[in-house]
């Protein structure tokens, strides 16, 4: 069984590296400290895409794509807050990076 950082570690790591890259990095929802969900953001151009860290079968930590794929801000927005009025345990945090994926999966997968 793999321990699990937990959110509020992962996601104040996760602010550091982006934003000492030069990159942006904010939260736009604070959710549960230990073991809230972590639904990430990602600008793109003039669009936003999600990922989501979940737990696998094999009780590993992985990124799965989140939220309707159409790249509309305003349609992943309202996803966000739909999900988050449901789970208020939910993190989202918004990064403005290059490569934002590969500081994403650096910083939260654990082994």
């Amino acid at each position: 069984m793999s321990t699990r950082l937990p959110t509020h570690l992962a996601v104040g790591a996760l602010l550091r590296r982006v934003n000492d890259s030069g990159g942006l990095a904010v939260v736009r929802a604070r959710g549960e400290a230990q073991g809230g969900a972590l639904l990430v953001l990602i600008a793109e151009g003039r669009g936003l895409r999600a990922i989501e860290r979940m737990r696998g079968l094999d009780d590993r930590d992985m990124l799965i794509p989140a939220g309707p794929s159409t790249g509309a801000v305003e349609e992943l927005e309202d996803y966000w807050q739909n999900r988050r009025g449901r789970d208020p345990d939910l993190w989202v945090i918004e990064l403005d990076v290059p490569d934002a994926e590969r500081f994403v999966a650096e910083t939260i997968l654990t082994d």
